[in-house]
């Protein structure tokens, strides 16, 4: 288990390769008992099938969960005023982690960025066992943005804008330690 310690309200960000294994660690996040607010698309999409008919392709859908995931982060980073904020998102695109800096900033929210560092072959063995493949130039698009991330993130340096990165594998558990601000 790798301890991350974070600041009370922190925005949390888990991001990594569609498939990298995000929505199997951060469910099995320990807060330490910190109050938090677990935000993943795949809440918003199962949400969707039961209103969506189901002869609607998710593709056609899609941007409505990532519109609506990204409405919830932004309301959560708001209104839970005493809790933390985890966030599913892969952030591989610079206009993702850019919008999530800024809901930080302007909710009063500090910043902690992990990155779940899988190779490409794991990612997209992830998301055959989950059924759902990204089709093939997304998920290119992606892995071009993750490989210059993952070069940064070696060196130790976070993203733009946030306090703090942790990098970890598909091998570790996340346990976030609450320290004073």
């Amino acid at each position: 288990m790798t301890a991350v310690a974070v600041r009370p309200r922190s925005l949390v960000v888990l991001a990594g390769l569609p498939g990298a294994g995000k929505t199997t660690l951060l469910a099995a996040a320990d807060t330490g008992g910190a109050p938090a607010v677990v935000l993943d698309s795949d809440q918003v999409r199962a949400h969707l099938v039961g209103i969506v008919p189901r002869a609607v392709p998710y593709r056609c859908y899609r941007p409505v969960v990532h519109l609506l995931h990204r409405t919830r982060i932004l309301w959560y980073a708001i209104t839970a005023t005493r809790s933390l904020v985890l966030v599913h998102e892969p952030s591989t695109r610079p206009t993702t982690r850019a919008g999530l800096v800024v809901v930080g900033l302007l909710t009063g929210r500090s910043r902690h960025f992990v990155w779940l560092d899988a190779s490409p072959e794991e990612a997209l063995s992830g998301q055959v066992e989950r059924g759902r493949l990204l089709n093939s130039r997304s998920f290119a698009r992606h892995v071009r943005r993750a490989t210059r991330l993952r070069a940064r993130f070696a060196s130790g340096h976070p993203p733009r804008g946030w306090r703090a990165l942790t990098v970890l594998t598909r091998r570790d558990r996340l346990r976030l330690s609450v320290a004073a601000a």
